[in-house]
């Protein structure tokens, strides 16, 4: 039985300003997300995978409706609706002060543990900034929660009073995660959460997000580049190329069943963990990746695609359903 969603994007376009000239004047734009639509259900974990600069980490910061604010600039449209108790909105449409209400509800892992924790503030203080910001629990409730959190993100209570730096790159992670579960919240954007850390403290994370997932009911939108860990964690995974979702369906159909060409060129590239076993054949593209200033017109993938048409150049192709919740944007391929 098919979840009810519990955030849905619908139509999403990002569009950055490029200057140039003497005067600086807007001379070009760089469509870094260009009419994604995609659905996080209630408890799942969802994959958003693909190359570096294909859009997901924006997509990210879109959702929690933080990138209009850092980036005055941008030019973004579409609509991201929340379900709350008080009925779906639109995060998109909120301002500044109206977006502080749903705050507490959808929260966000940064991928730089390192950066993403203010080197002033002690953990404690850290953990406990959207307790101010978004609960009205008093001094003692917010110690006693922060307390918690430590110990649930797999520290010690007594460490609330030391700061960053004085942790690993994996500790501070946890922190991270401790920060973004302090108010109880409904959604997890997990913007590659674990690629600035060794191998060894990956899987430590990932055990970790899938055990506070469990316990919190939490949906997760998982970004990464890593297909392997994404195949580990995910329901469902959406395959991404130059501002557009590819493929989207259950984890395991996409990791060991694609059906577009891009994901199968991109999975053909996981090495596989037992040496004795063979490789698959390995797909090599032909040609560059094409610049988000200068996309290819219709899809944007027809100049590396091997079984591209010349009709490829007309239109954006739209994701159709190929196998039972299985979609991709390609009218040439099938799900047989």
């Amino acid at each position: 039985m098919k979840q009810e969603n519990i955030l849905e994007v619908k139509n999403l376009k990002v569009k950055f300003p490029v200057a140039g000239g003497i005067l600086l004047r807007k001379v070009a734009e760089v469509k870094a997300v260009d009419g994604v639509s995609l659905e996080l259900r209630r408890g799942e974990t969802l994959g958003l995978v693909g190359e570096s600069g294909c859009g997901k980490s924006t997509i990210g910061k879109a959702v929690i409706n933080i990138l209009k604010f850092s980036s005055p600039d941008v030019d973004i449209s579409g609509e991201v609706w929340l379900k709350t108790e008080e009925g779906e909105v639109n995060l998109l449409s909120l301002s500044r002060n109206e977006m502080r209400k749903y705050r507490g509800q959808i929260q966000m892992i940064f991928q730089d543990p390192y950066s993403s924790l203010n080197s002033r503030m002690t953990v404690g203080q850290i953990i406990e900034e959207p307790l101010l910001y978004h609960t009205k629990m008093n001094k003692d409730e917010r110690n006693e929660r922060v307390a918690w959190l430590l110990e649930k993100v797999g520290l010690q209570a007594e460490q609330s009073k030391r700061y960053p730096h004085e942790f690993s790159g994996g500790q501070r992670q946890r922190i991270g995660i401790a920060r973004a579960l302090s108010t109880n919240p409904k959604i997890i954007i997990a913007d590659e959460p674990v690629s600035a850390l060794d191998v060894s403290i990956q899987a430590q994370v990932i055990n970790l997000m899938q055990e506070l997932q469990k316990e919190f009911d939490l949906s997760i939108v998982f970004i990464a580049h890593d297909l392997s860990v994404v195949e580990h964690i995910s329901s469902r995974i959406a395959v991404m190329y130059l501002g557009n979702i590819a493929e989207s369906g259950p984890g395991s159909d996409i990791y060991h069943k694609p059906i577009h060409p891009y994901s199968k060129a991109l999975l053909s590239a996981v090495p596989l963990p037992n040496p004795k076993l063979k490789n698959k054949e390995r797909i090599i593209l032909t040609g560059d990746v094409p610049t988000p200033m200068n996309k290819p017109s219709g899809c944007g993938f027809r100049t590396r695609c091997p079984i591209a048409k010349p009709e490829c150049a007309d239109s954006v192709p739209v994701l159709e359903l190929k196998l039972p919740d299985h979609y991709a944007a390609c009218p040439y391929v099938s799900g047989n």
